[in-house]
C-alpha cells in the first residue's frame, strides 16, 4: 500500500508542481497585505491632526456624494475605533471602491485602492494572470483549481507515507538532516519539513477550492450544513442615490458606540450597521442593527452568535484561508507555511531527478 502511495504522491505533484509553487508564494506575498497597504497609505489614511469633534456622520456622506459623478453613490460609511484613522466612504462602483475621509475637517483624503502590485500578486495567486471573457472558459480560475485539488491528495497521500511504523520513529521523522550532505538535507526538508506546515496547508487549499469550483463549494458547505446559495447581508452593494436616507446616520453611529464602545469598526448601510469586536477567530464577525432609515430608530440586534450559519462558515472560509484567525501570530506562521509549501515541489522535482538519474 505504501509503495502505491509513493507512485500516487509522485504522479500528483510532477505535472502540476511548479504551479503549486507559484500559488502558494504568492498566497505568501499576499498575507501582509493589509499592513503594508496601511503602511503605504497611512498618509490618506490617518487624519493630520485629531480633533476634539468629529463631523456628524451624514455630514462627511453629502460631502463625499457632492464630488460623485452622477453614475456613482455613496452605500455605507465605515468609523474606525481609532481616533487617528480616517473615516472610510463605500462607493458603488468600481466594485470595493471607497475615500477616505477626516471626521474633524471634512477633508477627503483620497481613494482607498489595491496597491498595483498586490493587485497583479492576486491575480497571479487566483487565475495565473488570466482574465474571464464574456462566454469564454476561464483557463486560469481552472488550471488553479485544479493545481490546488491535486496538490491536497499530494498532502494527503505524503501523509501517508511519512507515518511512522512505530512511536520510536516518530521522532526522527520530525527531524531535519543538516549535516549529512544536501540529499539528506533537502529530502528531510521535504519530508520533515512538510509534516510541520501541512495542517495550514490543508486549511488553505481546502479553503480556497470554495472559489474554484461550484460543486466543490456546495459540497464543502453541505459538510456543515449549510446552502450554498445562503447569501450574506450585502455590505456595500449597489445602491441608488433617491432609495438613501443618511439623515440619521449619526444617531445610529452614536447610538452603537454607546452599546459597545470597546468595538474596533462600525459600518453603516442603508437600513442596517454592523460592529466590529476584533478577536481570534473569524475576522469578519460582526454584530448587526436594523434600523429605521427615516428615524434611525434601532428595530433588531442580532448578535454574531445568533447569525446564520452561512454567514459565520464563510467568514471563516476566509479568515483560514489568508490565515488571520490568530492576529500577527497565525499570519506569521501562514506566510511561512505557504513559502515551505511553495519549496515541496521544488525539493520533490530535485528528489525526483536524482533518483531517475541514479538509476
Amino acid at each position: 500500500m505504501r509503495k502505491i502511495m509513493r507512485k500516487l504522491h509522485l504522479w500528483l505533484s510532477v505535472p502540476l508542481g511548479l504551479i503549486i509553487s507559484i500559488i502558494c508564494f504568492s498566497g505568501a506575498l499576499l498575507v501582509f497585505e493589509e499592513e503594508i497597504t496601511a503602511s503605504v497609505q497611512k498618509r490618506i489614511s490617518h487624519v493630520d491632526k485629531i480633533g476634539n469633534q468629529r463631523i456628524p456622520t451624514n455630514q462627511l456622506v453629502e460631502i463625499v456624494a457632492s464630488t460623485l459623478p452622477a453614475d456613482v453613490s455613496v452605500t455605507g460609511i465605515q468609523h474606525p475605533n481609532d481616533p487617528s484613522r480616517c473615516s472610510q466612504v463605500m462607493l458603488s462602483k468600481p466594485k470595493r471602491a471607497s475615500v477616505y475621509i477626516d471626521p474633524y475637517t471634512g477633508e477627503i483624503k483620497g481613494k482607498s485602492e489595491r496597491l498595483p502590485f498586490f493587485r497583479t500578486v492576486f491575480r497571479l495567486h487566483r487565475w495565473l494572470l488570466d482574465s474571464q471573457t464574456d462566454g469564454k472558459f476561464f483557463w486560469g480560475k481552472t488550471i488553479v483549481g485544479i493545481s490546488t485539488l491535486l496538490f491536497m491528495l499530494s498532502l494527503l497521500t505524503g501523509i501517508f507515507i511519512w507515518w511512522p511504523r512505530n512511536r520510536k520513529a516518530f521522532g526522527k521523522s520530525l527531524c531535519i538532516k543538516t549535516n549529512k550532505g544536501s540529499r539528506a538535507f533537502l529530502y528531510s526538508l521535504h519530508v520533515a519539513g512538510g509534516m510541520y506546515a501541512v495542517l495550514l496547508l490543508l486549511a488553505m487549499g481546502l479553503t480556497g477550492l470554495t472559489w474554484s469550483f461550484p460543486w466543490y463549494r456546495t459540497a464543502f458547505y453541505r459538510l456543515f450544513g449549510v446552502s450554498a446559495q445562503s447569501q450574506p447581508h450585502n455590505q456595500g452593494g449597489k445602491q441608488q442615490k433617491s432609495t438613501i436616507d443618511t439623515a440619521h446616520w449619526d444617531a445610529v453611529y452614536q447610538e452603537l458606540w454607546m452599546r459597545q464602545p470597546d468595538c474596533s469598526l462600525i459600518s453603516i448601510y442603508n437600513g442596517y450597521a454592523t460592529v466590529t469586536t476584533k478577536t481570534w477567530g473569524n475576522q469578519r464577525a460582526a454584530d448587526r442593527y436594523d434600523f429605521l432609515p427615516s428615524s434611525g430608530k434601532i428595530t433588531r440586534y442580532t448578535p454574531y452568535q445568533s447569525a446564520n450559519r452561512a454567514t459565520k462558515l464563510r467568514g471563516w472560509i476566509y479568515s483560514l484561508h489568508v490565515g488571520n484567525w490568530g492576529g500577527w501570530f497565525s499570519k506569521i506562521l501562514t506566510f511561512f507555511a505557504a513559502l515551505f509549501g511553495a519549496s515541496l515541489p521544488l525539493t520533490g522535482y530535485y528528489l525526483w531527478i536524482k533518483r531517475v538519474a541514479r538509476n
